[in-house]
């Protein structure tokens, strides 16, 4: 195939994904709609709207225009040369969240070996599985397991803190990236609108907060109020219903009573004056810093902890979780990792 021959079967994906996500029955399209009614019954995280949400953010990066775009800052893209096998440990935290990967090794070319993560699986085989039907031409190039990978020559790994050590030491030999926990932050600066304030309710608590681009940590000027701001995230007060998410509030909440923390409570989230950027769920950090100052994060923790910065000079509210295609996480250029085929430095 060609670099055109690709994009065009991603751009029709991208149309097929936008008219599930539209809740179509029709077509190859019904396949999306019902999964988005039905993986909750499998991964109860993965609910009617966050799958939605996750399917329509990705169908609608998938145009020609977009597309182009993108591969237009890669002159050697259309190159006719030697496929490698790149082998893919997808995560699960969010639906479709090992996808950009996958667009990222296919349209440069190459063949795809992914591990799949069991709590994403049935997602992303719905993904390659209307690709190939789309363009019969990339059944070669798709391979799909849960088992271990195999014979592939460069690797893209995403997990925890913990689990890269492991990737580590086992993708040693090739050519890998390898990442880890990340964190996102909103920066206020006390002249946000009241529309912004609610765009911020989706960087917060869309996908439930368990993605690297949720804001898990707010920058509030000195005086701000942060119990103002409760009021503005109510359209996400049913969070409180969902039986997990409960369990996690209802036991945070109770870890603070206990440790006599201070903590403001929303009723279905709690906002604590701390300087970390990884609370746990149901929980947002926030701290303050004075007016015509640079928040107290440091270039080390922009480097190595942020995945995105929510506010006014930065992302606008309420799109940490609809990332462009050009949008590489952890800044790390997956187009040209793949690109560069020979060599063997580890990108972490």
């Amino acid at each position: 195939m060609t670099l055109q021959q690709r994009a065009e079967a991603f751009a029709a994906l991208g149309e097929v994904m936008r008219d599930g996500a539209a809740g179509s029955a029709a077509g190859p399209a019904s396949r999306f709609s019902g999964l988005i009614e039905d993986l909750h019954l499998s991964n109860p995280w993965f609910t009617p709207d966050n799958v939605r949400r996750a399917v329509a953010a990705t169908g609608n990066t998938l145009t020609m225009e977009k597309l182009q775009q993108w591969l237009s800052g890669y002159p050697g893209a259309a190159d006719d040369t030697a496929p490698v096998t790149a082998g893919v440990v997808m995560a699960g935290n969010i639906p479709m969240v090992g996808f950009h990967d996958l667009l990222c090794v296919l349209i440069t070319g190459n063949r795809l070996q992914a591990r799949l993560s069991t709590k994403d699986e049935m997602l992303m085989r719905a993904v390659t599985g209307t690709l190939t039907a789309i363009e019969p031409a990339f059944a070669s190039s798709v391979e799909l397991t849960t088992d271990r990978l195999k014979g592939f020559d460069m690797v893209i790994a995403t997990g925890s803190n913990n689990t890269s050590r492991y990737f580590e030491y086992y993708f040693r030999n090739v050519p890998s990236i390898i990442r880890r926990n990340r964190n996102s932050v909103a920066i206020l600066d006390g002249t946000e609108t009241n529309d912004e304030l609610e765009l911020l309710a989706d960087d917060i608590f869309s996908y439930f907060g368990l993605g690297c681009r949720n804001v898990s940590k707010l920058y509030l000027p000195e005086g701000y109020d942060p119990s103002t701001l409760i009021p503005f995230w109510k359209k996400y007060e049913s969070l409180r219903s969902h039986y997990k998410y409960a369990v996690n509030y209802d036991h945070n909440k109770a870890v603070m009573i206990v440790n006599r923390e201070q903590f403001i409570d929303g009723g279905f989230v709690m906002l604590k004056e701390s300087t970390s950027l990884t609370p746990p769920m149901a929980v947002v950090n926030y701290s303050f810093y004075r007016q015509g100052e640079t928040p107290p994060h440091t270039v080390e923790e922009a480097e190595n902890l942020l995945q995105c910065v929510a506010g006014h000079g930065h992302l606008p509210f309420g799109t940490s979780q609809q990332p462009e295609l050009w949008d590489y996480a952890d800044n790390i250029d997956t187009i040209h990792f793949l690109q560069n085929k020979q060599g063997n430095v580890n990108v972490y």
